[in-house]
């Protein structure tokens, strides 16, 4: 039978590799030092200092014109509305019975919340109002 060896890695050897691969300089003793990046994105009227890991998007959050489903069925409504950008919905019984909404193509619109036509952030909850149909 082959005998395998197993070679101990120094520990100082694996500390300088995490520093290149991290962009810090090794400190003696096998220890490193971070160091921590920023983007700076700079345009002619204001310039800002947005963390490396922080999409530039986050910035400035999309908007979007919320669509109108009034009469829809209740699947139909979330189809368009997460057509449309939105995700973050939220479902009432309009008829105040606390029912849920267990097959949302027997339920038929009542209303919304924000109104059709509206700009809102992309993360903005939007409560959709359903009654039987």
């Amino acid at each position: 039978m082959a005998k395998f060896v197993q070679a101990a890695v120094p520990v100082i050897g694996v500390a300088a590799f995490l520093a290149v691969a991290c962009n810090a300089a090794p400190q003696p003793g096998g220890t490193s030092k971070t160091v921590a990046t920023e983007t700076v994105i700079a345009t002619a009227t204001q310039s800002a200092t947005v963390p490396a890991s922080a999409p530039v998007s986050a910035a400035q959050p999309a908007t979007i014109k919320v669509p109108d489903v009034s009469g829809m069925n209740h699947q139909d409504a979330q189809d368009a509305m997460q057509a449309a950008g939105l995700y973050n919905l939220r479902e009432v019984d309009s008829s105040g019975k606390k029912r849920m909404m267990i097959i949302d193509r027997n339920w038929c619109q009542t209303g919304q919340d924000p109104k059709p036509g509206t700009v809102v952030p992309a993360d903005t909850v939007v409560t959709l109002y359903a009654d039987k149909c």
